[in-house]
């Protein structure tokens, strides 16, 4: 199925891995330097790594993650595991060795105090090694951590002001500056790396959840609408954006209709990774989703959760 155009056009499939016939909510994506993939999903087998092809070529992290929530590849080849459940991010290697834990598994801060962790969404590492961790469902808030893992500093609050949340459910760093997904403000804030309020993006986007940077592009996936007042509307998605370094939208990637089963179509896309050659992989919690979207409607038996989309100008 072909998606987008020009030099933003894709083959979309979401049905090229080898996966289990039916995996579940897919929450996290990670692409590897030499083409592999990390599936970060709710199953009992949390962490599926595939080879470029859609090989499952090793499984990990039974008995340590309650819930995945996001999963993002370090500069240094290491993999940031966030689990909302558990109320912490844990470091480890992409074998699956566990090199380092930020929180305290299975007991949360209380909601809203503002204290690390209620429901963590994602996690980000800094050029020095410090971690950025959005607080984000039941808290408003991101928390700063140096490399062995003490605490820094943390700011927001819940709220639609400039610093202020209203679900911050992706996070990333990317030179002196933090971008942060405020998904149901429906923008992305920008930060600098002590906190301080830059500005954001948002004249062209609809529940941003997934945040992921190539070059000079962000790379953004928009959930739909869910209210029922809504359902079917054009132009909300769920869909793929992409904006230029200073927040103007550059092109959309999204099927006609949006939403569905089928390729191309999206049904809550939660995370993104651009590996370097453009292809692009969409972890959709296609569970959770769906009632939201359909609600009248039983699933199909081969809903998948993991999207594939191929720069067309690579073929």
């Amino acid at each position: 199925m072909r998606v987008g155009a020009g030099e933003y056009a894709f083959e979309a499939d979401r049905h090229w891995a080898r996966l289990p016939r039916f995996l579940g909510d897919v929450a996290g994506v990670a692409a590897g330097p030499a083409g592999e993939v990390y599936v970060f999903n709710r199953s009992e087998h949390p962490m599926i790594v595939l080879d470029a092809a859609g090989n499952v070529t090793s499984t990990w992290g039974g008995g340590i993650f309650t819930r995945p929530h996001a999963v993002r590849m370090t500069s240094q080849g290491t993999l940031l595991c966030v689990d909302d459940g558990a109320h912490a991010l844990f470091h480890c290697t992409v074998a699956g060795e566990v090199l380092a834990v930020i929180g305290a598994p299975g007991v949360p801060a209380a909601a809203h105090s503002g204290l690390p962790f209620n429901r963590p969404t994602d996690a980000a590492i800094a050029g020095d090694g410090s971690y950025y961790i959005s607080d984000g469902y039941g808290n408003a808030r991101v928390h700063h951590f140096d490399p062995d893992g003490r605490w820094i500093a943390s700011w927001g609050a819940p709220g639609t002001g400039p610093g202020e949340f209203n679900l911050p459910h992706n996070i990333l760093v990317s030179g002196d500056f933090v971008y942060v997904a405020d998904r149901e403000n429906h923008r992305i804030q920008v930060f600098d790396l002590s906190g301080a309020f830059q500005g954001f993006f948002g004249a062209a986007l609809h529940r941003p959840s997934g945040i992921a940077l190539l070059g000079e592009q962000l790379w953004v996936a928009e959930i739909g609408p869910y209210l029922s007042g809504n359902f079917g509307w054009p132009g909300l998605g769920p869909r793929l954006s992409v904006l230029d370094s200073a927040g103007q939208l550059l092109a959309r990637v999204e099927a006609d209709p949006p939403a569905g089963p089928g390729d191309g179509q999206f049904i809550s896309p939660h995370a993104i990774a651009v590996a370097p050659d453009r292809t692009i992989y969409v972890a959709d919690v296609v569970c959770t989703g769906w009632p939201s979207l359909f609600p009248h409607e039983p699933p199909p038996a081969n809903l998948s959760g993991l999207h594939r989309l191929t720069p067309l100008e690579a073929r």
